[in-house]
């Protein structure tokens, strides 16, 4: 069997260290290295609460790439630290499958334009829960018949974006459907700034940030005496390994960025 050799960016984090425990459970993914500033020139193993690997801590991503030619790169970091490896990654040849969220589209546009010209393959989910994935597909096709939609979206406490990049890829993908509306009532007026959410396109986005949450989402939609709300919960983290196992499997036969796990889902 012929290994897929992967680096983990982010790896000491717990998202990050919950893939490490996938790519242990993988027979045909190897680990070779990770890159986090916290624990440079250990190795996995030194660190506690991570899998035994011999594989090494890094703190220059580059050198990284020059000294163990992954295949792929899993980048679970931040939207400055992300945007960085995930363009050192193409440049290295290297596949990334990014988790990351909050890029702008001026960055994602960088990046599709760098895999077109290196004729690389990558992937950047805002959301790698198989079921997430779903709800944002199904919001999509509803927001055709209900154009009035709010989306609260809940977090824990130490998520530094807002809204999350599940959140801004679901307005996104609902926006699509929906004729561009302003909801409310027209002579509204916010008594304390923020209190109506972010708006987009004249709906709405609610960010909750609290201890002891990890990822969920609702989409309302109303209409004329009825509402429909598509909801998705992850509970652990765990719930997001599926889907990162699900990129890299497809990322090796790509020859472009893709934004949104939903594009591989679909025949």
């Amino acid at each position: 069997m012929n290994q897929i050799k992967v680096v983990v960016a982010g790896a000491s984090g717990k998202m990050g260290s919950e893939a490490l425990r996938m790519i242990d459970k993988q027979p045909d993914l190897i680990l070779v290295g990770c890159v986090d500033k916290r624990n440079t020139g250990k190795k996995v193993s030194d660190v506690e609460g991570l899998i035994k690997s011999d594989a090494v801590f890094y703190n220059d991503i580059n050198l990284c790439f020059k000294e163990v030619s992954p295949d792929v790169l899993i980048d679970l970091t931040s939207p400055k630290a992300g945007y960085k490896h995930t363009k050192a990654a193409l440049l290295n040849g290297v596949r990334p499958v990014v988790g990351t969220t909050g890029f702008t589209a001026e960055q994602i546009k960088d990046l599709s334009e760098l895999a077109i010209e290196k004729q690389i393959g990558g992937i950047i989910a805002p959301n790698f829960a198989m079921g997430a994935v779903l709800m944002m597909q199904f919001s999509k096709w509803a927001a055709k018949f209900f154009p009035d939609v709010e989306i609260i979206e809940k977090h824990h406490d130490q998520k530094v974006d807002a809204p999350s990049g599940t959140a801004i890829k679901t307005a996104e993908l609902i926006q699509e459907n929906r004729s561009s509306k302003k909801q409310g009532h027209p002579e509204e007026e916010e008594i304390m700034t923020g209190a109506r959410g972010a708006d987009f396109d004249g709906m709405r986005i609610h960010s909750v940030r609290l201890p002891g949450l990890v990822a969920h989402q609702e989409v309302i939609f109303a209409g004329p005496g009825e509402n429909l709300t598509i909801k998705h919960d992850s509970f652990h983290r765990e719930s997001f390994m599926s889907g990162i196992k699900f990129a890299i499997d497809h990322v090796m036969q790509l020859t472009e960025l893709v934004y949104g796990l939903e594009h591989l889902m679909i025949d």
